[in-house]
């Protein structure tokens, strides 16, 4: 594939990445990484070992990159800490959620909106009919995210007493009340049964058709060839290719380097 005509245009570009390189010692972990993604939803993939991970820890900040550029929306965030990462709208999921166990579903989703009136000493000055208003908003934004994730009957049950899949949607849930504008998910289906793994992905393609912008790691190759409108190839910490999913099912340098793998 010489071109890649789903490529954003620069109008319509979210997140651009230009030649991020990663090394640990003397294992390079991304040589290079060049991609664009706008709007919808974009799936990565690659062979265990690509870097989709630790790509994903640059852009977010959990890693700092030694060469390149991440521009997000306009704004130059390489190297920027994962709270200033997410206040600029771009916020990821983890392959091990990572929910605060001993506290209920409800207070996890209270928890997540961005710049609450209680959470700076500037709030202690607010009128206490504001900060009552202020709160009673969070808590109606967090009820309604947990009926749309169908959590709404777990709200006072501890969050480490849900199920895997419940886990997942949980942090889906509390990635959202951030406001974002984009979402990162490291293999949001791992480990989840088949029910659950049809409600997420509803909910996803939802999500999108309201605005948000995904891109999606995921190892089950049919998920992302089904759900996605652009697939991404990391291969070796490089980008292989990319097109759409007819595109790069067919390509052979996809088929030699990744669907052609046993384990996947």
């Amino acid at each position: 594939m010489s071109e890649d005509s789903l490529v954003p245009s620069p109008e319509e570009t979210i997140l651009e990445v230009d030649g991020v390189e990663k090394h640990f010692g003397g294992i390079t972990a991304l040589d290079g990484v060049n991609l664009s993604v706008g709007p919808g939803i974009t799936g990565l993939i690659g062979p265990n070992g690509a870097g989709k991970t630790t790509f994903f820890n640059c852009l977010t900040g959990f890693y700092t990159p030694e060469v390149g550029s991440i521009r997000f929306e306009g704004t130059d965030i390489t190297g920027a800490r994962p709270p200033a990462v997410a206040q600029q709208g771009m916020v990821r999921t983890f392959q091990i959620p990572r929910e605060l166990s001993e506290m209920t579903v409800l207070e996890n989703l209270l928890l997540a909106p961005p710049d609450q009136t209680g959470e700076r000493l500037s709030g202690a000055w607010v009128r206490g009919d504001q900060f009552v208003e202020d709160e009673l908003d969070v808590r109606e934004r967090a009820l309604e995210m947990a009926d749309f994730f169908e959590l709404d009957h777990l709200l006072d049950e501890p969050a480490g007493n849900l199920s895997g899949g419940q886990r997942k949607l949980l942090e889906l849930a509390r990635a959202l009340l951030t406001d974002p504008e984009m979402v990162l998910l490291d293999e949001p289906l791992a480990g989840v049964n088949p029910t659950l793994e049809e409600k997420i992905l509803e909910r996803i393609h939802e999500l999108e058709e309201q605005g948000y912008t995904f891109l999606f790691v995921e190892h089950d190759i049919d998920v992302i060839m089904e759900h996605c409108e652009r697939v991404v190839v990391l291969h070796r910490g490089e980008v292989l290719t990319s097109g759409t999913p007819e595109e790069v099912q067919s390509d052979e340098r996809v088929i030699e380097a990744y669907l052609g793998e046993v384990d996947v």
